[in-house]
């Protein structure tokens, strides 16, 4: 009569190793720094995996008053590279995670 019971209790336990492993991944997210690029290396941005600006690389050529339009735009640049990397960074240690759980095609766990 209650044969589904036992089922649900397997669910129940494999999210809260999910879970478990969900707030590891955010922990090692942190650590993990991704650099991004502009200017073919001319200015460099390093971010952690989930998208924190950890420190701006400029090199010294680029400081001329008249290019100063220039070396923002090459930050900016940079600094969105950088973001871009963290995020894809981020997925993969995600996807890690979900691997081999019988997930529907396209199912998003809130990992934010």
């Amino acid at each position: 009569m209650f044969k589904g019971l036992g089922d649900m209790g397997k669910l129940m336990m494999q999210a809260q190793q999910m879970q478990a492993k969900v707030q590891e991944a955010h922990e090692r997210l942190e650590s993990i720094e991704v650099e991004g690029e502009a200017g073919a290396g001319l200015v460099k941005a390093r971010a952690t995996a989930k998208g924190a600006l950890r420190g701006l690389s400029i090199d010294p050529s680029l400081f001329v008053p008249e290019e100063r339009e220039v070396v923002e735009d090459l930050i900016v640049a940079a600094v969105k590279d950088a973001q871009e990397k963290a995020s894809a960074r981020a997925a993969e240690e995600m996807a890690k995670i979900t691997e081999g759980l019988p997930l529907p095609p396209g199912m998003k766990l809130p990992f934010g």
